[in-house]
């Protein structure tokens, strides 16, 4: 079996349904992960997923703010959602597909603009969400298992525009990138964009601040596919569907894809 993911902060499901149905009609992904969808699991709009052959969803949402979703063309069941931190966010769901792989869709909180938890709660609470996700991979030892999602940090030093100029900047900050390496290996994932992309500058997200994003390219790479070590050599074709950033309305995110031969 063999099935194509795509992740992508879709930044209200609601808002930007157009975008979400162009994505599917056009790249068809067999999963579609989204994160931020800003709704009420009951007023995620269905009706066009469905035509286009997306008739499974698992999610968990609230009113306004955060919300994890998992569109998909075959047949998945709900495995459950985690409030780390106990924030009481809507920010992990989990589904399982028939052939026993197990989707993790993360939405980790941003972590406001001060990298110091004294003087940021966000921040702190960015760091203890991390935390309490590496103590539970610990304990699950997961397998056969593919985490996605709007992770918030870019690790990598060609993760980011400039290395030197983020280093004290929310989402690459030494103490974040520890602590998402942590959870990464607690949890036996293997980085699967970066399997495929080994090197080079690579971006998923752009801000919104930029009068021409991608002339400035001033990107990070906060959204990512990883995948536990028994199943991360069937992973490939890995890829940054850059051009949606520039879609009418966009998302500041572009959907990023892996496929699996499972």
């Amino acid at each position: 079996m063999s099935f194509t993911l795509a992740t992508w902060n879709i930044n209200s499901v609601r808002l930007r349904e157009p975008l979400v149905l162009k994505l599917l009609a056009e790249e068809s992904p067999d999963v579609l992960c989204l994160q931020e969808c800003k709704s009420p699991v009951e007023k995620i709009p269905l009706e066009g997923f469905h035509a286009l052959g997306y008739t499974h969803m698992v999610a968990r949402g609230q009113k306004g703010y955060n919300g994890v979703a998992i569109l998909s063309k075959l047949p998945i069941k709900d495995a459950g959602g985690a409030d780390y931190a106990s924030l009481g966010h809507a920010r992990h769901v989990a589904g399982q597909l028939e052939n026993g792989v197990t989707i993790h869709n993360f939405y980790v909180p941003a972590g406001g603009d001060k990298p110091d938890r004294e003087i940021n709660e966000k921040f702190g609470q960015k760091l203890d969400y991390l935390t309490e996700m590496r103590d539970a991979f610990r304990a699950e030892k997961l397998q056969k298992s593919i985490l996605v999602g709007d992770l918030n940090i870019a690790p990598r030093e060609d993760d980011v525009w400039d290395h030197k100029k983020m280093r004290k900047i929310v989402s690459h900050t030494e103490i974040e990138i520890e602590h998402l390496a942590e959870t990464q290996e607690a949890g036996g994932f293997i980085d699967i964009t970066r399997q495929d992309i080994p090197e080079g500058l690579l971006y998923s997200w752009w801000s919104y601040r930029a009068k021409d994003w991608d002339a400035a390219d001033k990107g990070r790479r906060l959204d990512h596919i990883w995948g536990t070590s028994d199943i991360s050599n069937a992973a490939h074709s890995s890829r940054v569907l850059r051009d949606a950033r520039g879609w009418t309305q966009p998302s500041d995110h572009a959907p990023v894809f892996a496929t699996f031969d499972l």
